[in-house]
C-alpha cells in the first residue's frame, strides 16, 4: 500500500522561507512523477512543480524562481523549498505520485 506523508508547514512571515518534504512507502519515487499541489480556501486544488524520474523539474509560473523540487533518493523523500514566501502563497500543501496516491496535506499559513 502506497502511502505518503508531508511535513514541515507552518507559519511563517512574508519573505521567508519553509520547506516541506513528502516521505513515500510503498513506492519508489525515483522511478515516479511526484507532484506539489496546494489549494487556498475556496479555491481549486493547483499544480505547484513536479520532478520526474529522470531528475527532470517544472513549475508553476506562480512559484517558479522561488520554490525548488528536488529528491533524496537514499530517503526516498521530495521536498519543495519555498523562498520569499507571499500571503497568496498560503494553502494546503499536497504531494501527488502521478496516477498513483496524494499525501494527507500540510498548511503552510503565510502572514502579512
Amino acid at each position: 500500500q502506497v502511502q505518503l506523508e508531508e511535513s514541515g508547514g507552518g507559519l511563517v512571515q512574508a519573505g521567508g522561507s519553509l520547506r516541506l518534504s513528502c516521505a513515500a512507502s510503498g513506492i519508489i519515487f525515483s522511478s515516479n512523477v511526484v507532484d506539489w499541489y496546494r489549494q487556498a480556501p475556496g479555491k481549486q486544488r493547483e499544480f505547484v512543480a513536479r520532478i520526474t524520474a529522470a531528475g527532470s523539474t517544472n513549475y508553476a509560473d506562480s512559484v517558479k524562481g522561488r520554490f525548488t523540487i528536488s529528491r533524496d533518493n537514499a530517503k526516498n523523500t521530495v521536498y519543495l523549498q519555498m523562498n520569499s514566501l507571499k500571503p497568496e502563497d498560503t494553502a494546503v500543501y499536497y504531494c501527488k505520485v502521478v496516477l498513483i496516491a496524494w499525501g494527507q496535506g500540510t498548511q503552510v499559513t503565510v502572514s502579512s
